[in-house]
């Protein structure tokens, strides 16, 4: 059975809506998957939903889609951030891709003392987000923020949104007996490779609104360790157990 594609759009979609695609989505759409006039695509923007659309015009100055009806609307996931010390190049466009597929509504850089990347490439987290996103049958699309340093992050934090990292040092060992008071909104940091140093965990300690969890004996990570928590965060908070915040 053929697939139909999914493709992520700027535009407003309604019905009978005709898009011009960019270079990059025209090329995709007829040079690599060879679609003619006529066939099928799956559309979304973040806003309006899931569409079925299919393509209307080719021609040597591109393509485009015309929208008929929409096939689903948009469902957030639950309120859970995710806060971390960008990595580098490829470990960064994985953990990015792999917190879309999680199911975080927002992806917030921080720069810690110890980051080692300070320079984000906006436009390619933006698009591992929508790439994953796509391949994942999501309608939601999460936001993408600027990097702030962390004392910034915390000081204008809000205090009815639990934060949650990382501390191999937590007074209970037991990761989800640590969540159980906890509910949506909620966010998980995840430090630099290095770690925190002892003046951002002093910090960190003094917050209420902040929760330390252990990952176990095992030392991970950054990349892993965020697959690791954003799974417990999900298992405890999220909508794999039927909540929705």
């Amino acid at each position: 059975m053929k697939t139909t594609p999914r493709l992520h759009l700027d535009a407003a979609l309604a019905p009978g809506q005709e898009i011009a695609l960019t270079r990059e989505q025209a090329h995709y759409l007829t040079g690599v998957l060879r679609l003619s006039p006529g066939d099928p695509v799956a559309v979304f923007n973040g806003r309006d939903g899931e569409w079925l659309a299919y393509l209307a015009d080719v021609s040597k100055k591109g393509a485009a889609l015309r929208c008929e009806r929409r096939t689903a609307g948009v469902k957030p996931p639950p309120d859970i951030d995710y806060v971390f010390a960008p990595l580098k190049h490829a470990r960064l466009d994985y953990v990015v891709q792999k917190a879309t597929e999680l199911g975080v509504r927002r992806l917030r850089p921080v720069i810690t003392q110890r980051t080692i990347a300070e320079r984000v490439n906006m436009e390619r987290m933006r698009a591992n987000v929508i790439e994953a996103a796509e391949q994942c049958n999501l309608v939601f699309v999460p936001q993408v923020a600027e990097p702030v340093k962390l004392p910034q992050l915390l000081a204008s934090w809000d205090a009815g949104r639990a934060l949650i990292h990382c501390d191999e040092t937590a007074a209970i060992a037991d990761p989800l007996a640590a969540l159980k008071p906890l509910a949506a909104p909620a966010a998980v940091l995840i430090g630099p490779e290095g770690g925190f140093t002892a003046e951002e965990k002093q910090l960190l300690k003094s917050l209420a609104f902040v929760t330390a969890i252990s990952l176990g004996p095992r030392v991970m990570r950054a990349d892993t360790a965020a697959v690791a928590a954003l799974t417990l965060i999900q298992a405890s908070l999220g909508d794999w157990c039927g909540n929705s915040g």
